[in-house]
């Protein structure tokens, strides 16, 4: 697949954004895909891995020099974060919960305490970032949240719970959203950055799940957790601007990691289906074999293409494209779900088995399609924009 590969997008892409993605496959195979089945099987979080990023400059690329990042053009992180997806889930999850939500919102709307206290230690990869949004009763309708955030002297004290909650057991930094009224919907939502080793009455439990165990998703608990108030992004009752944007940048990159998933699972389907035999001849040589390996390609490319178009936007300086974001997580999370599926069909009985990667893609591939907003959630966005309901 590697002529094939040289060939895609490579129009669209510069030298140096070519070299990116080459140097960044190349780390990738060599020192994470090795580990990521043990990491699974263990139930252990690659800590080890994560460590190897910062002198790469993977985990600062939206983080400017002066802060120690390696401030990069937006489809070069895309780039980054479909490559390093593309073996492995977690890894590709700290570099785009780091940048998309947690260094970008500080670089939106922090002061500058709060800019100089925490960027160099996130690009250093001192610091795990860890975004607690979902919540039991509903994770899409962010407005609707129960968490709460009451004023006191001095700050505010936290009460909820999150879920689903990607590296909270190991993060140094949580981007923690909650309201301080109900009744206001999304006009009550506040954003808070806070060290959760500082947070008195913060509870991290595991979260059981049948796939991803090496992620540790966990379940987060406030009980009158107290924050100070320069813990507040922004202004308090005006974090649902500070939500949007770190989402529009945060469907960008999971839509990244989708593309890289969908091209693993080709990468996994071609050689098998060109190696297993069936009624004297290679699988790969049956029309409808082949039908699904076209599909598999096709729409990857479609979503890169989305992808890379909505990068391009984004160095353009346009400052919302919640519609393109919208497009590129709808068919790029449902490009990784069916590519899963369709490789799965092409290695047969063995796609379940733990001597197979193919399997475990499925079950990840599905998560991506939930997070940063169901598949429902993007058709009804794009409808609406479509209609000239909605025009941000």
């Amino acid at each position: 697949m590697t002529a094939a590969l040289d060939r895609m997008m490579d129009f669209d892409l510069s030298e140096e954004q070519r070299l990116v993605r080459r140097m960044v496959r190349e780390f990738a195979e060599a020192e994470i895909l090795p580990h990521v089945e043990r990491c699974e099987r263990e139930e252990r979080y690659p800590t080890d891995l994560i460590a190897k990023l910062p002198e790469l400059g993977l985990l600062g690329p939206m983080i400017p020099e002066e802060y120690g990042g390696s401030f990069s053009d937006v489809v070069s992180y895309g780039v980054i974060c479909e490559e390093l997806a593309r073996v492995d889930w977690v890894v590709a999850s700290v570099v785009s919960v780091a940048n998309s939500l947690v260094a970008g919102s500080l670089l939106e709307f922090g002061t500058d305490q709060q800019k100089s206290r925490y960027l160099p230690g996130i690009a250093k990869g001192e610091i795990i970032c860890s975004a607690c949004l979902t919540e039991p009763r509903g994770g899409t309708d962010l407005g609707n949240m129960e968490t709460t955030a009451t004023k006191v002297d001095g700050g505010f004290l936290l009460n909820g719970t999150k879920v689903f909650i990607s590296h909270a057991d190991h993060a140094g930094l949580f981007f923690i959203v909650a309201t301080i009224d109900r009744s206001l919907k999304h006009k009550g939502v506040t954003a808070f950055v806070a060290d959760p080793r500082e947070m008195e009455g913060l509870t991290i439990g595991a979260f059981p799940m049948r796939t991803l165990k090496r992620d540790n998703l966990a379940e987060v608990h406030f009980e009158d957790v107290f924050v100070p108030d320069d813990a507040v992004l922004g202004v308090p009752g005006r974090g649902f601007p500070v939500l949007g944007k770190a989402l529009d940048m945060g469907r960008f990159s999971v839509a990244a990691r989708c593309v890289g998933q969908s091209q693993r699972a080709i990468d996994l389907a071609v050689p098998y289906a060109m190696e297993r035999e069936a009624f004297g001849q290679k699988i790969g040589e049956f029309q409808m074999i082949q039908t699904k390996i076209a599909e598999m390609v096709a729409r990857t490319e479609q979503a890169r293409l989305l992808v890379y178009r909505l990068g391009r936007m984004k160095d353009a300086g346009i400052p919302r494209c919640s519609m393109e974001s919208s497009l590129a997580k709808l068919k790029a999370s449902q490009a990784a779900t069916q590519n899963a599926l369709d490789g799965m069909q092409v290695f047969g009985g063995y796609s379940v088995t733990a001597e197979y990667e193919i399997g475990r893609l499925l079950m990840e591939a599905k998560a991506l399609e939930f997070g940063e907003g169901t598949s429902e959630l993007h058709q009804k966005l794009i409808a609406e924009f479509a209609l000239g309901i909605r025009t941000q």
